[in-house]
């Protein structure tokens, strides 16, 4: 790949948690087409293996994987010091790792569900953060300054869904702690963006009946897929997104532009 063309991550380390499928899957895809080595962290080794094979064969130079649960501090503390010392660098890291809990009601939700899911998708994604933040801070201290936080973001934030309050509040804590981390990594040129998804089909989503039924409220007419997750993500690891920072970008296929 040509040291000219845009989005070239070449020489990149892109590190994504709950790499192995879904929204995940996708931002490591668009990175490894791009020429990143890239590192996953998935909880289950089987798919990690079958990621790591599919991303070698789009062209990422070197993948290598590692079970670690967001949830655990220590797992990810000891995880990205390993990261960093097998990859040799991090350069991006996409918050991704996350779980859904729709809840009859917000009445009928356990204390025990909202914990379990800020455990995973806002206190996970915090400890992720902390860790990208230090090594990247190091390495600028070090003279070699640079670095992009992506955090998977939704829809949630801007407007409420019955049952679905828990997972909004992890994801609506985040974009606003994305505000402080930007402005407390400029100075060492480390971005910090999320990206907030409209409906997209995962395996966390619905049925075709479904998947119909969201495309119709878009513009595009159409619900997301994880191909068009590549594009920004390669976008936002690469250096061409150096003067983007503390943004929420939407990427919902026109769904927050209606006014109904």
């Amino acid at each position: 790949m040509s040291g000219g063309e845009m989005f070239d991550l070449s020489g990149k380390v892109v590190l994504v948690t709950g790499g192995n499928a879904g929204l995940g899957l996708g931002f490591a895809q668009g990175c490894a087409r791009q020429g990143a080595s890239i590192m996953i962290w998935g909880r289950r080794a089987d798919r990690n293996a079958v990621a790591a094979q599919e991303l070698l064969a789009l062209g990422a130079p070197r993948v290598e994987t590692a079970e670690i649960d967001v949830a655990d501090e220590q797992q990810v503390v000891a995880g990205f010091e390993s990261a960093a010392s097998l990859m040799g660098r991090v350069d991006c890291v996409f918050v991704n790792a996350g779980k859904s809990g729709l809840a009859p009601s917000f009445i009928e939700l356990t204390t025990a569900q909202y914990e379990d899911l800020l455990a995973v998708n806002q206190h996970g994604a915090f400890f992720t953060m902390r860790e990208a933040c230090r090594h990247m801070k190091d390495r600028a201290d070090g003279g070699d300054p640079g670095g992009s936080i992506v955090i998977c973001g939704s829809l949630s934030i801007f407007g409420g869904t019955q049952g679905l309050e828990h997972y909004a509040a992890a994801k609506g804590a985040l974009a606003a702690m994305l505000k402080s981390v930007a402005v407390e990594m400029g100075p060492y040129k480390v971005r910090a963006n999320m990206i907030a998804f409209g409906f997209f089909a995962t395996e966390m989503t619905g049925n075709a009946q479904v998947n119909e039924m969201m495309a119709a409220r878009a513009p595009l007419n159409s619900i997301g897929y994880i191909e068009d997750v590549h594009g920004i993500a390669a976008y936002l690891a690469s250096d061409d997104s150096r003067f983007l920072t503390g943004q929420i970008i939407t990427l919902d296929g026109g769904r927050t532009a209606k006014s109904n």
